[in-house]
């Protein structure tokens, strides 16, 4: 009798004293275990992972208990503020997740027409989401063809490990915990008020000038006085002008010829270069910076990966704002 040809008769996938690929794959759980697993690490919970799987609680909650079976170990603890994971269960969620959001990348490659646009969450700070994003969206959208996006304008800070969003655009000093960050822009922040504005004050020569202004506040009073002491001066004990809360109100007052704001360069460019704002001043005080930020699991993820590229070189082709340099 011949011999199978290549003489070894190993089974496909094997090596000497290995496991086989296909032996390795009959060895995994089954996909409904890991479905409901992965959706109740994603939320935190199993009534929202039931909801977001359209299965009821005790279908979900059975499903995890079983996997915790299957594999001879407890994979979560519940308490009074819903489900944390094991150690042992984090490490399963995180190649669980991983391999559900590259089967997800695959199905929206493959069948756009048929499986819809994938949606892609993104939060972002008002300043930027409502001034420097609108007139880039349709360049932002030719850079993720076949995905939805949807933008929410908030200073809050998702919580990306229970799937709040799929990634967002932060502001502050330190890059934000509870994902993977990169920095898009340490900025510039500075003084910014309309033509008309100007046109109706006295010169505005000295940053002592500056001070005795109708300025405009976020939510405190704070962001100015640091901007006085960071390019070298000391603010009176009172500011002028209405606190309105979000960066994005207060440019929105400056616009409107109110007063003056403090701007971050990305913020305000737009406007500099329309000449519908007119910096005043020059300084070169950085109170912060713009952060990208998503999921640790999905950092590589190819929706992501575009995602922060386009922000990325969108961030640094961006013109007005800049400080000139000096010849």
């Amino acid at each position: 009798m011949a011999k199978p040809r290549g003489g070894s008769g190993r089974a496909k996938g094997t090596s000497d004293g290995g496991i086989g690929e296909d032996d390795r794959r009959r060895r995994l759980p089954p996909l409904s275990m890991l479905r409901a697993f992965e959706a109740v690490g994603r939320h935190g919970s199993m009534r929202k992972a039931a909801e977001d799987l359209g299965v009821c609680h005790t279908v979900v909650s059975r499903h995890v208990q079983n996997l915790q079976d299957w594999f001879g170990t407890r994979l979560v603890e519940t308490g009074p503020r819903g489900v944390a994971l094991t150690e042992q269960g984090s490490l399963v969620y995180t190649a669980t997740s991983a391999a559900f959001d590259r089967i997800a990348e695959a199905t929206a490659e493959l069948r756009p027409d048929r499986a819809g646009a994938r949606q892609l969450r993104l939060w972002c700070v008002p300043g930027l989401a409502s001034r420097w994003l609108p007139p880039r969206l349709s360049d932002l959208q030719a850079a993720l063809p076949g995905v939805e996006i949807v933008v929410r304008a908030t200073v809050e800070r998702p919580d990306l490990k229970r799937g709040d969003a799929d990634a967002a655009i932060c502001f502050g000093e330190l890059p934000p915990e509870g994902g993977r960050s990169q920095l898009l822009e340490r900025t510039r922040i500075f003084p910014v008020a309309s033509p008309e504005w100007i046109a109706r004050q006295p010169p505005i020569r000295t940053l002592d000038d500056l001070s005795r202004c109708f300025l405009i506040h976020e939510d405190s009073r704070d962001q100015w006085r640091r901007f006085f002491r960071s390019a070298g001066h000391e603010p009176p004990t009172t500011l002028h002008g209405p606190r309105l809360w979000y960066a994005s109100s207060a440019h929105e007052a400056a616009l409107a010829g109110q007063g003056v704001a403090l701007a971050t360069r990305l913020q305000a460019a737009d406007d500099l270069v329309a000449g519908r704002l007119v910096e005043l001043l020059q300084t070169e005080v950085c109170l912060g910076g713009y952060w990208f930020v998503a999921p640790e699991q999905r950092w590589d993820a190819a929706v992501i990966l575009r995602l922060r590229q386009w922000f990325a070189s969108s961030v640094a082709t961006t013109e007005g704002g800049l400080v000139p340099v000096e010849d």
